[in-house]
């Protein structure tokens, strides 16, 4: 089963795939994380996403595609993989679906963590007070402004997706203001 989870900046994408890691052995594609290890990994692939990255330039779609063709043909025992940020605009959904479609595969659901950015703004904003409270720090972007532009930058860019993936039929809201066990509860009822 092959799913992507959508929703704005901090409403738990990241928390509920590690659960559907752990829980369902999916593995869990985050472009960030791909790009990292492909920058180091020294294949013909990471040597183009390090140039990329050292020039400072912004990886194109068709790299990221090809990152994700090269975890999608490794295989493996799992069951199934999650899309976490990615994709973000509505070329690199069309590119993903092409990808699928050509290796057999497809998306069986877009799962939208559904959240009022209000209360996703005092959330985030908790969660920077509680890591510096604990002694830790923060991460830099869990500050108002940047989460404001990290929000209107999701609306602009990602959340036309959720037309796509509805109009496709693949699209199913869940509450993702719960406790993260409610909201892994709903995600599991969508998947079966």
């Amino acid at each position: 089963m092959n799913i992507i989870l959508l929703g704005p900046p901090g409403a738990g994408k990241g928390t509920q795939a590690q659960k559907l890691v752990d829980g369902r052995n999916m593995v869990q594609l985050s472009t960030g994380d791909m790009l990292r290890d492909a920058k180091t990994s020294g294949t013909e692939m990471g040597n183009m996403v390090a140039a990329v990255m050292d020039r400072g330039d912004l990886v194109t779609d068709e790299i990221v595609i090809g990152l994700i063709r090269e975890k999608l043909e490794a295989g493996g025992d799992h069951g199934g993989f999650i899309f976490d940020g990615f994709p973000r605009t509505l070329a690199q959904a069309d590119a993903l679906g092409d990808l699928m479609s050509e290796m057999g595969q497809s998306i069986d659901h877009a799962i939208e963590l559904q959240v009022n950015d209000d209360i996703l703004v005092e959330r985030i904003l908790g969660r920077a007070a509680d890591a510096v409270a604990a002694g830790g720090t923060a991460r830099a972007d869990d500050n108002e402004e940047s989460l404001k532009t990290r929000l209107m930058a999701y609306y602009k860019q990602t959340s036309p997706l959720l037309g796509y993936y509805y109009a496709k039929g693949d699209l199913t809201g869940v509450d993702g203001l719960g406790t993260m066990d409610d909201v892994a509860s709903e995600i599991a009822g969508v998947l079966g």
